[in-house]
Order: C-alpha cells, then structure tokens, then sequence
C-alpha cells in the first residue's frame, strides 16, 4: 500500500438520492477522496466497525432511521466521526437541531459539489496535527482551567485525566477560545478561527456549539463559570472562573 493511498481521505455518503449519490461518489473520486455511498443508514454501524470513514455525508432525511436520529445516536455512545448534514429544508431550525445533536457543519440542498467539498476539507482541517489557528497557537501545549486540560498536541480534552469526547467542531471552538483567554471575541470572529477561513454562517451555529460545550465543561450550563457571554457581542473565555 503506498503513502498516498495512506493518505486518501475516505468519505461516506449517506442519501435515498440516487443521483445525488451517482453525482457526488464521481466528483469525490474525481478530487482525490475514497468515496462510498449507502441509501440509508442500515448498514452504517457495521461500516464504521469494519472500514471507519474520516468524514460522513448525511442526508437529513432518509427512509428509515434520518439523520438527525442517526447523529444523536452516534455522538450518545461517544463516537466523534465528522459528519456533515444535507437538508432540503429552508429552515434553520433544521440546521440548528442538527448542530445540537452533535453534526460538525451543514449544507442545504441544491448545492454545488464544489462547496461540499469546500466543507469537508474544512471539517478536515480541524482534526490536521496543526489547528486552524497555527499560527496563533503554539502546538503541543496544554491549557488548564477548573478540574480540565485542553491538550492541543494530542487533540484531546481531560476532565482529572479522563477524556472527554469532543467532535472536531467542538474542539476547534474550544481551542479559540482558551487560546485567547479574557479576550472578547464576535460570534463572526470565533468562526473564522475556529474554521480557519471564512464560511458563511447562521448566528445560530455559534451559540448551538458554545451551548454544547457548556453542557461538557460547566458545572451549571445556565450559569457558566468559564465560557461567559458578552451580551449584544459574543463569547469570553475565562480559565480561572473568576470576573473578567
């Protein structure tokens, strides 16, 4: 097996469409990736068990088990996959209660196979050994706050030397924000560091990833000690719980 067959990306599409699966298995192929497609989620636990994809594909609305079930049952058992959802729905509220459940971005249908490839290389991007935020960050440290340690070298947050799962969403978010402790930052400006570009994005998406990293690292989500809110602004990381 040679190095860049080692490298390749592999990406599992997940959609009842079958043109849509035709369409994006050729363009994936055609960009380089390993690309697979399923109809519906049947068979995607024994996927994952057996060949494990880098990114998953997901259609919000699928026979059988949809999307959004299938995020909330991957991510209540710990499983920290990328997962990107289609949805053909206008609302953001679909894209909001996605977000809660754990998926890492978004993209509604029709969509060019060019910006879901923009997005997967994003998503991507925040597992890469270097954040996003490279060079703002000095790679391998380490970030304690409370009973936590935020481990950029390893990519890995501990809670008294227990892991805590976080999706490469949730810990590039957290990366920014104990990379720039005591420092209010906009909801635009936690997006762009947090991605490594500019993507556009709902408000919406900011506040559903900060609210889901309260549920993992306060101790009361509704009164936050570390992650406190800057009202009419964004967010300010503060590691010591104290006042700003």
């Amino acid at each position: 097996m040679t190095q860049d067959t080692l490298n390749t990306k592999k990406i599992l599409i997940v959609d009842d469409d079958p043109r849509i699966r035709e369409l994006l298995l050729r363009y994936l192929q055609q960009q380089g990736f390993d690309a697979d497609a399923y109809a519906d989620a049947s068979r995607l636990d024994q996927r994952l068990q057996q060949r494990r994809p880098d990114l998953i594909v997901l259609d919000l609305m699928l026979p059988g088990e949809d999307g959004l079930s299938v995020v909330r049952r991957l991510r209540a058992t710990g499983e920290t996959i990328p997962i990107i959802l289609l949805t053909a729905k206008g609302d953001d509220i679909d894209r909001i209660v996605g977000l809660e459940m754990g998926a890492d971005d978004y993209l509604g249908k029709p969509f060019n196979p060019r910006e879901l490839v923009a997005r997967i290389q994003a998503v991507l991007r925040r597992q890469a050994p270097v954040p996003a935020l490279a060079a703002e960050t000095a790679a391998g440290e380490s970030y304690p706050f409370g009973d936590f340690v935020l481990d950029a070298g390893c990519r890995e947050l501990r809670r008294k030397d227990e892991p805590v799962a976080l999706t490469p969403a949730e810990f590039a978010m957290l990366l920014v924000l104990v990379t720039h402790p005591r420092k209010p930052l906009s909801r635009e400006r936690l997006m762009q560091l947090a991605r490594g570009r500019d993507i556009e994005a709902f408000d919406r998406s900011v506040d559903v990833q900060i609210s889901r990293l309260r549920k993992l690292i306060e101790a009361d989500s509704s009164e936050p000690r570390f992650i406190r809110t800057v009202w009419g602004f964004g967010y300010v990381f503060v590691p010591d719980g104290e006042n700003v």
